[in-house]
């Protein structure tokens, strides 16, 4: 199988004088998103040689942490929509869904 297209993701990390990110910015040219502002970002990457995740987890200091409790919500409910499509086990995506849904009523979000 060979490359027949390239795409770029791009983020920018703004930081203040301890390195602390005050701005995260990021653009997807393909998917029309050009220098969109947001406040977290979480990356994984699979190191398939070591068997590996390794992770980025970014935040701007002024993120609430009322919408952190939201973001980590979806991000959850996301991983299990994805964990379905990947491995097509339904059963452990519903065992997922159903901690998110209790994750949710823990924190009040619904």
């Amino acid at each position: 199988m060979s490359v027949k297209h390239n795409s770029e993701i791009k983020f920018e990390v703004g930081l203040d004088e301890n390195k602390v990110p005050e701005e995260i910015s990021w653009s997807a040219k393909e998917g029309g998103i050009n220098n969109e502002a947001s406040k977290a970002i979480m990356i994984s990457v699979w190191d398939h040689k070591k068997k590996d995740t390794l992770r980025m987890d970014l935040w701007t200091k002024d993120m609430p942490v009322d919408d952190m409790k939201q973001f980590y919500h979806q991000t959850l409910v996301s991983m299990a929509d994805s964990f379905e499509r990947a491995t097509d086990d339904q059963k452990m995506s519903a065992t997922m869904r159903d901690f998110c849904d209790y994750f949710a009523e823990k924190l009040e979000l619904k």
